[in-house]
């Protein structure tokens, strides 16, 4: 962070790219009575034959109340996964830039890396699931631009120690996204408390996991106000459907069911950790942050399929680098949990 300019990370394309200009771009008031006959629409009422708010202003508006940000410090995807490879898109170069990811860690980093022709150098986590922060920095140069900590991590489920999280922060030369999809269950306190303090940080969020709108892929990104205007820039102009838009209004304005939902999550996280404790073939229980359990068992491969021929998917974790015989457990409900349970006894 030090002697940070977000110029020098800006591709150079991307510097003098002029963004599309929508309809709703140029007239953004579509609530007074007016004729609209500007954006080649349908004019028959369907109750979605308008074109959407391009920048999402209500949705925006109320996840600025929610989380003490400005409006202009947000940006809204087509779920987290278009947030992230804008950011890839925006920051390198193809075939020259570089990233770095920690894994075990979650597989769409790399995936972007490979659809972006940016090359991925992966620092594995230490024997705790924690960043090896000299490591990192040592790896890193002035075309390393991007750095992603995913924290509470997925698939280990553990948060990042914060003291090595902010000397990352400090020291790495490119930007530094934090992936919090996973905050809401958790005891640590979210980045975005810390965001105007760090301009080459970016924050990510969901509404996927906490507030149960996986089916809707809305992806939220926090940032400084020069960040997210380069994101701006590139992100297609009706990325966020109105129903989209709708849906997710009407469950931010629910928060005390979200609440209610999270702490129930919680509750059966620690009743669930409990239980696999004490089945046998199972070694070791790893210590969650999120809304899922890692536990290492004796054959991975095996007790996969015996699950799923006793009608429960779980996620096979075994091959991800540190997670050699784990399988991942989602917290589901109490019925669904207690399934799981006495499943697991009988095996």
């Amino acid at each position: 962070m030090k002697n940070f300019n977000l110029n020098n990370l800006i591709r150079d394309n991307i510097k003098s790219i002029k963004p599309y200009s929508s309809a709703r771009d140029e007239y953004q008031d579509v609530t007074t009575d007016m004729v609209f006959i500007d954006a080649n629409e349908n004019p028959f009422t369907t109750t979605v034959n308008r074109y959407p708010d391009p920048q999402q202003t209500t949705v925006k508006e109320r996840l600025a109340t929610i989380k003490g940000v400005g409006t202009p410090h947000i940006l809204l995807g087509n779920g987290s996964d278009e947030v992230l490879d804008l950011i890839f898109r925006a920051f390198c170069e193809p075939k020259t830039d570089k990233i770095i990811t920690l894994p075990p860690t979650y597989g769409m980093y790399n995936v972007l890396a490979n659809l972006n022709a940016v090359e991925n150098i992966e620092v594995a986590l230490d024997a705790d699931f924690q960043p090896k922060v000299q490591d990192i920095l040592e790896l890193s140069t002035a075309r390393t631009k991007l750095l992603f900590l995913c924290s509470p991590n997925n698939p280990t489920a553990n948060s990042f120690e914060a003291e090595r999280i902010e000397k990352l922060i400090q020291n790495f030369p490119g930007l530094v996204v934090i992936d919090e999809a996973y905050i809401d269950f958790s005891t640590e306190e979210s980045w975005l408390s810390r965001l105007h303090e760090f301009p080459n940080l970016i924050v990510t969020q969901t509404l996927s996991k906490a507030y149960g709108l996986a089916g809707i892929r809305l992806g939220i990104c926090y940032a400084s106000q020069d960040i997210i205007s380069v994101l701006n820039t590139i992100k297609p102009p009706y990325n966020i459907n109105q129903l989209s838009q709708n849906k997710a209004l009407k469950r931010l304005n629910t928060l005390e069911d979200v609440d209610n939902e999270v702490k129930s999550i919680i509750l059966e996280r620690g009743v669930l950790n409990q239980a696999l404790q004490t089945i046998d073939f199972v070694s070791a229980v790893y210590p969650s942050d999120a809304n899922f359990i890692l536990a290492k068992v004796d054959d991975a491969n095996k007790r996969y399929q015996q699950l799923v021929s006793q009608g429960i998917v779980v996620r096979n974790r075994t091959n991800q680098p540190l997670c050699k015989n784990c399988l991942r457990f989602s917290v589901g409900t109490k019925e669904e949990n207690e399934k799981l349970i006495q499943t697991l006894k009988t095996l």
